[in-house]
């Protein structure tokens, strides 16, 4: 083509010359140049790698069994969300704030180890420090934290944390509002808790101020501000929202949950692997917890060596091992087979027609079996209350040195004491007075329900075993068992119309108790309140308790505190508020070594105690832990 426009364009100028040769002057002859076109070469663009992304669902069908550790017995339902500052996520595996805090997500500065009742760093650099006048707690925040966003875990972060707790009325902010006057960010890495002062210038609760560094979450700053922006900053909003986008600093995050099973998968940038910290990764990538139905069917996934760690009740555990030959153990070879610092409780509700009457509630309490609930419903994993009588003391050495056992020994009762119960009743003129059977109070009839949760088996039996005592003295009373998702709102909300006489657990080993327990069980401050975790369900109000439990922090003296704590049991054993059931262990803690093995056990030497590896310095066992068959 080039070509052919080269000619034809010499054509052109020769027709042009021609045409002039009758002119005067010749025009000179001027030849184009031929110009190449340069040829421009497309540049080669490679195309971008894209990753196939990963289906969390697809994943958890068929979580690596060599990577996953399976745990049973804390979740009961699905989760609803992962919000810190929440006290209705009802995600158990993840959150649970208190004295052995879980720390699979967030963490807090220290953790608590029931077995020595020492707190350990963790977001902490060190051991924390009172000043001389034991008002202030001051610790450094280790320079390797970091969030699971990349930037640096600061100590204010751990102040603004503090700060959105009032602000907004958490759970914390309203359980330490009255102990903590603030937390400071002295420096990028200082924290002062400055604690709340009394009229003499000391520390209302030194014990709540020591309390709060290994209970409560850190939680970032830049999040939170994120949420209360999302939240417009309405205390509603904020407490309400499920929280998907959390920035967290500990070990997992979130992978998959549904109403069958809850996944955490391991951050593998995780500060702890840090030489400061554990030095490592956790084991397991992966942390499951199979939502099952009641404790029957964890029990049998547990035999399967489906489940690794147990923390629910496995009736007859013992027989795992020595009849089945499983390689299955507790943390304890023989009974107990755990540390029972637990005190499953029954609560009665004092606006409930006669259990206002202190007759009608020691008489229930006085004609339970509790040697039958110990051997049947707890198959012998609890002291009996022979061998620790009851008060408001853990079966511990050192809790029950805290008390004169003596001077409270008339106003115990034994128990299956039908006798003395009936006879109590009649004294007091509660009798059957048109002859239906059942005793009544101006003509109406005594007639309650018991409750507890769905599925907790242990807790089932021993609520029929009160029931079963009810009808004996001619109280009516029948049995009921909601899902774990409707009990939790109805106690913890107040507004247990419905409810009677219902179970709740108990503080267990903690840096305030006993007073931490004697507050969960009596003190007045929780009567009646709304979104309340902390305790005194049921109602009881007595100003002598409120004034003995506002004394007990700031006392140093064992003598003063035996006295203190001789009294409250008088109390407690005299007006019976509640009844506690059985010793339990803390957790029950049954691993299955089929898969993982080297779990924390009593006589190891490691001071790791019998947790789920989730809860305060429990989690220790995370990193010990290795496979059978790598």
């Amino acid at each position: 083509m080039k070509k052919l426009l080269y000619f034809l364009s010499i054509l052109v100028i020769a027709s042009m010359i021609l045409s002039a040769c009758a002119t005067e002057t010749e025009t000179p002859t001027v030849e184009e140049p031929e110009v190449e076109e340069p040829v421009v070469e497309e540049p080669e663009v490679e195309e971008p790698v894209v990753e196939e992304p990963v289906d969390p669902a697809a994943v958890a069908a068929a979580l690596p069994r060599n990577e996953t550790l399976y745990i049973a017995g804390l979740q009961w339902s699905a989760v609803v969300g992962w919000n810190p500052y929440s006290s209705n996520n009802n995600n158990a595996m993840g959150f649970a704030a208190g004295a052995n805090a879980r720390e699979a997500i967030f963490e807090t500065p220290y953790m608590y180890n029931m077995l020595d009742g020492q707190q350990y760093p963790l977001l902490a650099d060190g051991a924390w420090a009172w000043n001389d006048s034991m008002t202030e707690i001051t610790f450094n925040i280790k320079p390797a934290a970091h969030w699971s966003d990349g930037t640096p875990v600061t100590a204010e972060d751990v102040a603004y944390t503090w700060a959105t707790n009032i602000k907004y009325e958490t759970t914390a902010g309203v359980g330490y509002r009255d102990y903590i006057a603030a937390v400071d960010a002295v420096d990028a890495d200082t924290v002062v808790v400055r604690a709340a002062l009394n009229e003499s210038g000391a520390a209302v609760n030194p014990l709540q101020v020591m309390a709060y560094i290994s209970s409560e979450y850190v939680v970032q700053k830049a999040w939170t501000q994120t949420l209360e922006a999302r939240a417009a900053e309405d205390a509603t909003a904020l407490k309400a929202d499920p929280a998907e986008d959390f920035v967290a600093s500990g070990p997992y995050t979130k992978f998959f949950a549904d109403d069958t099973k809850v996944v955490y998968v391991r951050d593998d940038n995780y500060w702890g692997q840090d030489a400061s910290m554990w030095g490592a990764l956790p084991a397991p990538k992966y942390l499951c917890h199979v939502i099952y139905a009641d404790n029957n069917a964890g029990f049998l996934a547990l035999k399967a060596g489906e489940v690794d760690v147990s923390q629910q009740f496995n009736a007859n555990v013992q027989d795992l091992w020595l009849v089945d030959n499983l390689p299955i153990s507790t943390y304890m070879p023989e009974a107990p087979y755990g540390v029972t610092a637990s005190l499953p409780t029954a609560y009665f509700n004092l606006n409930s027609f006669g259990l206002d009457n202190v007759a009608v509630r020691k008489a229930i309490a006085m004609a339970v079996d509790y040697d039958t609930i110990i051997a049947n419903a707890m198959t012998n994993q609890s002291p009996t209350f022979t061998q620790v009588p009851r008060s408001i003391m853990n079966p511990t050495t050192g809790e029950q040195a805290l008390y004169d056992h003596d001077a409270v020994a008339d106003l115990q009762w034994a128990g299956n004491d039908i006798e003395g119960a009936n006879a109590l009743l009649d004294e007091a003129g509660i009798v059957d007075s048109d002859a239906d059977g059942w005793r009544d109070i101006d003509g109406q009839k005594l007639s309650y329900n018991a409750v507890c949760p769905n599925g907790w088996s242990d807790w089932q039996a021993a609520i029929e075993i009160v029931a079963a005592a009810g009808q004996n003295i001619g109280i009516e009373i029948t049995t009921l068992f909601p899902e774990w998702g409707v009990y939790q709102t109805v106690f913890v909300n107040g507004e247990q119309t419905e409810y009677d006489i219902f179970m709740v657990w108990s503080n267990g080993a903690g840096p305030t108790n006993p007073w931490g327990r004697a507050r969960q069980l009596m003190s007045g401050e929780f009567a009646g309140t709304q979104n309340n975790w902390n305790g005194n369900w049921g109602g009881y109000v007595n100003p002598r308790v409120d004034e003995l439990l506002a004394l007990i922090p700031a006392e140093t003296d064992q003598a003063t505190l035996v006295q203190y704590y001789t009294e409250l049991t008088e109390i407690y054993l005299t007006d019976v508020p509640s009844f506690t059931l059985m010793y339990r262990p803390d957790q029950f803690y049954t691993v299955n070594e089929s898969v993982w093995t080297d779990y924390p056990a009593s006589d190891d030497g490691r001071n790791i105690p019998p947790m789920n590896l989730l809860d305060g310095y429990g989690v220790a066992g995370l990193y010990f832990i290795t496979l059978v068959n790598p």
